[in-house]
């Protein structure tokens, strides 16, 4: 346990309370769901740090009365027994964190190789994101979505938030963070007429939502097109040039939306997704920049390259970077995803207390 890094987590813990009492922050709404944010995230240390003084401070009464009084020996004894697990649960909260976890999150799931079978298994994996943020209370949007033919997912981006300030800064991402690479299934599709076990992917990207603050996009530096929403198999779903596409010229980044009727609103969203990408994108370029080990989330949608795989006719669920199974994948499909949330939270923890700095998520 770092005695400094303590002293100074406590004393940005006091600073920060001291600013949310001041009426005057609360003017600018972003500054005061980012202090919000932080005070979450120290909330816990400031919590377990107490608790810890005043186990230290009973102990050394319980000594001391313990000459005169044995049952003060029997006292001291228990706490003796309790301080190392608070001390042990205030290392691992000192253990150096995601700075993102507090964030939302915007997820991207595309189709990938399998035809109209991998966008059916998209659509999947949304319903299944969807309920999954639907029984943590989360608020989600769909900011842009393309289906099928057949009423799959060909590329879908949802924002998913939670409702306030996060519990202990542990936001959506904390959560989803794990979800991004490729997700590849194996079962008899809908399209199949012979009963063959088929595999196919999707691909999912997650990325923290970026505030307007912490991401400047310069409108000189992009190039918007507006063009008319199309629907499957291409037919035109809107009278007007509402659906918008922008290029970011400096970095070649392209988004676009169109579930929106008005354009303007489709503008908003697209720059959403693009403050995102950009935030992502930085991130990604400082952290090659000190290490080799981070790779990009999907490189393609194909079916060597996964994270997970799904398969329906075992009732299968296997995470590959951490060797997880289950055989609850209709539970999990529903949005019971915890279990193999869980099982990479534990895994990223004993990382980041053996001294590196996150498990690999891909």
């Amino acid at each position: 346990m770092t005695t400094d890094r303590l002293s100074a987590l406590l004393a940005e813990y006091g600073e920060l309370e001291k600013r949310l009492a001041d009426p005057a922050i609360h003017a600018n709404q972003a500054e005061a769901r980012r202090v919000g944010r932080r005070f979450a995230e120290l909330t816990p240390i400031h919590k377990t740090a107490g608790e810890l003084a005043a186990l230290r401070d009973d102990l050394a009464a319980a000594r001391e009365l313990a000459a005169a009084d044995p049952e003060f020996a029997a006292e001291a004894s228990t706490l003796e027994a309790r301080i190392p697990q608070v001390e042990e649960k205030l290392a691992e909260l000192l253990a150096p964190r995601d700075p993102n976890d507090s964030k939302d999150v915007i997820l991207e799931i595309k189709s990938g190789e399998g035809g109209e079978e991998s966008a059916l298994f998209a659509g999947d994996l949304l319903r299944m994101y969807l309920r999954y943020a639907e029984r943590h209370g989360w608020v989600t949007e769909i900011l842009d979505s393309q289906e099928s033919d057949l009423g799959g997912i060909k590329d879908v981006a949802v924002a998913i938030k939670t409702k306030g300030v996060p519990d202990g800064g542990n936001g959506v991402w904390s959560r989803l963070k794990w979800e991004g690479g490729v997700h590849r299934v194996q079962r008899v599709p809908a399209t199949e007429s012979q009963g063959r076990i088929h595999t196919s992917a999707a691909g999912v990207l997650v990325a923290p939502e970026a505030e307007e603050t912490e991401i400047e996009i310069d409108p000189n530096e992009l190039r918007v097109d507006v063009f008319r929403s199309s629907g499957p198999g291409g037919q035109s779903v809107n009278t007007t040039d509402s659906a918008v596409r922008i290029t970011h010229l400096p970095t070649g980044i392209v988004v676009s939306c169109q579930n929106e009727k008005s354009q303007l609103q489709n503008k908003a969203s697209a720059l959403r997704l693009l403050r995102a990408k950009l935030a992502q994108l930085a991130e990604e370029q400082a952290a090659a920049a000190a290490s080799d080990a981070r790779k990009a989330q999907v490189r393609t949608v194909d079916r060597s390259e996964r994270i997970r795989t799904y398969n329906f006719p075992q009732n299968r669920i296997t995470d590959h970077r951490i060797g997880f199974t289950a055989y609850n994948l209709d539970l999990v499909m529903g949005g019971e995803l915890d279990a193999a949330l869980d099982a990479l939270s534990t895994a990223d923890r004993a990382a980041r207390l053996a001294g590196e700095t996150e498990l690999s998520r891909q």
